[in-house]
């Protein structure tokens, strides 16, 4: 990375909105603190603000959802800038070019509904603020694989594939890097992570709460956009890619896109979509709703590593417990020895990314006594209870470096709407499930070839909820998903 430049200025549009309060202004502030940002920060939207409007607005979100300190926080001001104006008015960009001053090298961050990068960039392009930029833009990243394309072509008309950064905030959190991290800086585990030695893995992001009062955006997503396209898939490519043979960014984008092209596309029958009862009861819900709010998938990758093993991915909302968990079960071994080998389960390794991070090795163990029987037992490999880095923190700190190892490219994003893309919709049934169970019994029939869904135990501390995307105040915007 040493020959990439860093940014020399920040620009953030949508900073008047609810991702930039809950989210940026922390994020910012702590790059600030651990001497990571030093560059003019420059905040555009359409509010009828000024300046200080915006410092007290930066203060109000550090104040809830960052850590406030005076001192800090003055850092912060002295770097703020902000630029008021209509998206759809050349002007206002015009502004952002005397903004930026003498800047050669910008980081564009998008924090606005997908419906506008197009847009913006082009503004950004006709005042020429796009030259030596990089820009990042926020997920939801198409609705299906045409309107991805569609999109990805609007930003190539302006911008190179190497200048566009596109965010998925799971990406940086901890635990989840921690996986592509355990599985290549340790040797014992790659004789055994393939066909011969799994017999299926199961990904479950589970929620204990609704929609919370985000019934409109979720009718146009469903659970399916919202969490399994995205974050759940990229889950599966660091636990199935192979090791880059360089410690670069682009080769590590490459080992994932070609997992993300061996994976399967989804057929109806590898499919099982569900809903709470009374999701239809929700503000901003249609009474004949046929969106789901849980979602589980048998997806194959036809590689000679993993064909023919079987992963299982399930999400909901309203179900027992907030998680995000991966558990690879091994094959028994080949030739029972003890008495009470037909009662013994299988070997594993569970990955816990939320909301505790815990990896651990699931073994047998002989138990007390004369006879040779034994128990399971669970062996805590790392348990991680101490503060990390928050994910907007590491990712835009990365893209004012130009590392883009955490954000995803054009050929993945596609290739993982591809494999979603039959069954996205109503292609399949909807079944309705209690709230507080495991969604519908025909999950329990899609594993049941493979056994049972691995029960996910909570954690006693609850997650905050992931809050809703930017709407910008006076800007006549519609809300997307921001997680």
């Amino acid at each position: 990375m040493a020959d990439v430049p860093v940014s020399d200025a920040l620009v953030f549009f949508g900073a008047t909105g609810d991702l930039a309060y809950k989210q940026i202004f922390p994020a910012l502030q702590a790059l600030v603190c651990r001497e990571r940002l030093s560059v003019p920060i420059i905040g555009v939207a359409k509010a009828g603000w000024g300046l200080e409007q915006l410092r007290e607005r930066a203060r109000d979100s550090l104040q809830a959802y960052g850590e406030y300190d005076a001192d800090d926080f003055q850092r912060l001001c002295q770097l703020l800038r902000y630029v008021d104006g209509d998206y759809r008015d050349p002007s206002t960009f015009d502004r952002v070019r005397e903004a930026l001053g003498g800047a050669s090298r910008p980081l564009h961050y998008l924090a606005i509904p997908p419906s506008l990068f197009g847009m913006v960039v082009e503004g950004l392009a006709r005042s020429s603020c796009l030259a030596g930029a990089r820009v990042v833009v926020e997920k939801p990243f198409g609705r299906d694989l045409a309107s991805a394309r569609a999109l990805n072509e609007t930003l190539h008309r302006v911008l190179p594939e190497s200048s566009i950064f596109r965010i998925d905030h799971f990406l940086g959190k901890e635990p989840v890097q921690n996986l592509l991290f355990f599985r290549f800086a340790n040797v014992f585990l790659e004789p055994i992570w393939n066909r011969h030695h799994v017999r299926s893995v199961q990904v479950t992001l589970a929620e204990r709460f609704g929609v919370q009062g985000r019934g409109a955006f979720y009718e146009e997503v469903g659970a399916l956009r919202d969490v399994l396209q995205n974050h759940l898939l990229q889950v599966v490519g660091l636990l199935t890619m192979d090791a880059p043979f360089r410690a670069e960014p682009e080769r590590l984008r490459d080992e994932k896109a070609r997992v993300f092209k061996a994976m399967r596309s989804l057929e109806p029958a590898s499919v099982v979509r569900g809903q709470f009862r009374g999701y239809r009861m929700e503000r901003g819900v249609s009474p004949t709703s046929q969106v789901e709010t849980f979602a589980a998938v048998r997806l194959f990758i036809d590689s000679w590593r993993w064909a023919e093993v079987p992963f299982y991915i399930r999400t909901g909302k309203r179900l027992p417990t907030n998680a995000t968990e991966v558990f690879v079960e091994l094959e028994h071994p080949p030739h029972p020895i003890f008495e009470d080998a037909p009662l013994a389960s299988p070997n594993f390794v569970r990955f816990r990314l939320g909301p505790d991070v815990r990896i651990s090795i699931g073994a047998r163990a002989k138990r007390p006594g004369g006879s040779m029987t034994g128990e399971d037992v669970e062996l805590v490999a790392l348990q991680n209870a101490g503060r990390t880095m928050k994910p907007y923190e590491r990712l835009l700190g990365d893209a004012l470096r130009g590392d883009v190892s955490l954000f995803a490219r054009q050929e993945s994003v596609e290739e993982a709407w591809r494999v979603v893309d039959p069954i996205v919709g109503s292609a399949t049934p909807l079944h309705e499930y209690e709230p507080g169970t495991w969604g519908p019994p025909e999950a329990d029939a899609l594993i049941a070839p493979h056994g049972a869904w691995r029960p996910v135990q909570g954690s006693p501390e609850v997650e905050r909820p992931r809050e809703a995307h930017p709407e910008e105040p006076g800007g006549g915007l519609e809300p997307a998903a921001m997680h």
